[in-house]
């Protein structure tokens, strides 16, 4: 701790500077959860440190990622509970550089709030890490940094950057994508982190029983529904890169199926997707019917219960299906290629 640091003027601001130390020394714990580098730096320095290892990578390429969580954090503010908006942060980077086929590496982390309440933070960097530990990276380093008058004191942002890399040779490409190959469904844990905004006006979040018991949840309430954290596709997808060719991978965000998918289809393909094969999970029937939501407007907007699309050869389907269900992943196809200039239909 900086025993001799402490500014009165500043914290008559509203800055304490000593709750921030408080903070990083509350957080070391769930940063050592993720070393894996030897040569990494501690928590507390200008810059973060990591070893790359490129033995098995002859052409590196480095991948990177950049996200938040959005205004899915309204709910944590309305639950009082921080601890998992962390794992949506880090997935929402590392599921993107896995579409490239790349690793991820190493995660930072920037929370910026009204008030410094060291626990609190320390909660939140406990999420990073889950996350970071879910996909097999490094948090490294990060800023949290106290803007009182700019967020109210109990409110916060956060987002954060991830680094990750692949063999030149083994980036993911859709280059060899033809007709007759078929689309696998990795299933979504929720909502994930995109459509709150939505989401929170057709509740009225601020205005209703989050906490209450919701049967067409199965019994759990609204607000645990919509914070359940989105689901991190790192180890799978790295399983089945290693054994089967992917021609083509994305990740279900904001924009749902018609704005994602065709990115990781070329100009004269088409995902034909068989919306009665998707396995609409009951948060998304119970937006859909609290809004009055077009079934269209839903598919282009949430993940609708898959939260990463796979394209590979007919052939290797089966096989395919077979490693992401050994890796805990209930996979299932959902489409095929087709010759088009649509990119995507739902049918």
């Amino acid at each position: 701790m900086h025993s001799n640091s402490k500014s009165d003027a500043y914290a008559s601001a509203g800055v304490d500077i000593t709750a921030g130390y408080k903070a990083v020394e509350l957080m070391k714990a769930h940063v050592a959860r993720t070393v894996i580098s030897s040569k990494s730096s501690d928590i507390g320095g200008f810059g973060g440190l990591f070893e790359l290892d490129i033995t098995d990578m002859p052409h590196p390429v480095l991948v990177s990622g950049t996200d938040g969580v959005g205004t899915k954090l309204k709910l944590a503010f309305l639950m009082d509970k921080h601890d998992t908006v962390g794992i949506d942060c880090v997935a929402m980077c590392v599921n993107d550089v896995i579409c490239c086929g790349a690793k991820p590496l190493f995660f930072l982390d920037y929370i910026a709030c009204g008030k410094n309440y060291p626990e609190k933070i320390a909660s939140i960097v406990g999420g990073v890490a889950e996350g970071c530990v879910q996909s097999g990276c490094e948090l490294i380093g990060g800023e949290t940094a106290e803007m009182p008058g700019f967020y109210p004191i109990d409110e916060y942002d956060l987002a954060g950057f991830t680094v990750g890399a692949v063999d030149r040779f083994k980036v993911i490409n859709n280059k060899s994508m033809k007709a007759g190959d078929v689309v696998i469904a990795l299933p979504s844990s929720g909502v994930h982190s995109n459509g709150f905004s939505l989401v929170r006006k057709v509740f009225d979040v601020e205005n209703c029983d989050l906490k209450a018991p919701n049967e067409k949840l199965g019994g759990q309430s609204l607000g645990e529904t919509l914070l359940t954290p989105t689901k991190i596709y790192v180890k799978p997808m790295l399983a089945l890169m290693n054994e089967v060719t992917v021609k083509g991978v994305s990740h279900i965000t904001g924009g749902g199926f018609y704005e994602n998918i065709p990115r990781s289809i070329p100009d004269g393909l088409c995902a034909k997707i068989d919306k009665s094969s998707v396995r609409v999970l009951p948060i998304f029937k119970l937006i859909a019917e609290a809004g009055g939501i077009t079934e269209r407007d839903m598919f282009n907007t949430f993940n609708m219960g898959v939260g990463m699309s796979v394209v590979v050869a007919k052939e290797d389907a089966e096989r395919a299906l077979a490693i992401l269900r050994a890796n805990g992943e209930d996979a299932y196809l959902i489409g095929e290629i087709t010759e088009s200039d649509e990119k995507i239909i739902l049918e």
